[in-house]
């Protein structure tokens, strides 16, 4: 452990929860409890604490295989910001590792992007945040899917051997253990498409603090995409967020039919890689 001005630098763990949750709400972010605990499960969490107990920052970091790890919630109570608690965090987990011989990964807000190039990020490419504050009015129903060689249905057990082959490529890792969780969070999400009997996508999401979010989405095409949307969206009640590449300029020109409005963006990064 190491001390910052009156910090105290520790490992997260499950007794910081609530700590954990309120430096979400407290920079307007969406991760609930069940979010924290998962992150705390598949991964490994740093945080600083006052004197008097209170979470004043955090980072986590999750390996996905031996390449790479994300790095998340990189957060500081706004009182407590400027002191050099999230370079202090973010330095100790980028020493991990690389001790481990794994790069790192972040998706940066427009506030954290400066910070991360800093620091020896990198960018790579875009995506935007959706957000859906109310049900699709008359206009918007017109923009509705309309597929008739695609069936799009509920996740079953006997696919995710599908899913994983998907999803492996698409992600450069396998993540079975996170897909596995969002499956159970939010079922209404869990969806999978065929065409003429072939697996060409699917859909998991899960509830957050501010909304339901929807994603990973993995799909061959567009049309699998849109189809796996629409059902979700026809089951699901807003508000709901939804983060869109920016190259997929024909996707985000859907859901603006659908009443979905930018919320914000990000910038995908990465430290000790190519890409």
């Amino acid at each position: 452990m190491a001390n910052t001005e009156e910090a105290l630098e520790h490992p997260l763990g499950a007794r910081h929860l609530a700590g954990c949750v309120a430096l979400s709400k407290s920079a307007n972010w969406n991760q609930n409890e069940a979010d924290w605990r998962l992150m705390l499960e598949l991964g490994r969490g740093y945080g600083l604490s006052l004197a008097d107990g209170t979470l004043a920052a955090s980072t986590l970091t999750l390996p996905y295989g031996e390449r790479f790890a994300w790095v998340s919630m990189v957060l500081v109570l706004p009182e407590h910001r400027r002191k050099g608690y999230a370079t202090q965090l973010l330095r100790r987990a980028l020493d991990d590792l690389r001790n481990e011989g794994r790069s790192a990964v972040l998706d940066a807000t427009p506030a954290g992007r400066e910070v991360y190039a800093q620091e020896g990020f990198r960018d790579t490419w875009g995506y935007r945040r959706y957000a859906l504050r109310a049900s699709p009015g008359a206009d918007e129903g017109a923009a509705k899917l309309r597929v008739t060689d695609m069936n799009v249905r509920p996740l079953a057990e006997a696919d995710w051997q599908q899913v994983l082959a998907l999803d492996a490529p698409a992600f450069g890792a396998s993540r079975e253990r996170l897909l596995r969780a969002l499956a159970r969070r939010l079922p209404a999400a869990a969806l999978v498409a065929e065409r003429k009997g072939e697996f060409i996508g699917f859909l998991l999401g899960r509830d957050g603090r501010e909304a339901s979010q929807l994603g990973p989405l993995v799909a061959r095409d567009a049309d699998a995409a849109k189809a796996l949307l629409a059902a979700a969206l026809a089951q699901i009640a807003p508000p709901i967020y939804l983060d869109i590449v920016d190259r997929e300029t024909a996707l985000r020109a859907w859901l603006e039919k659908r009443g979905f409005e930018f919320q914000r963006p990000f910038t995908r990064m990465v430290h000790g890689a190519d890409r």
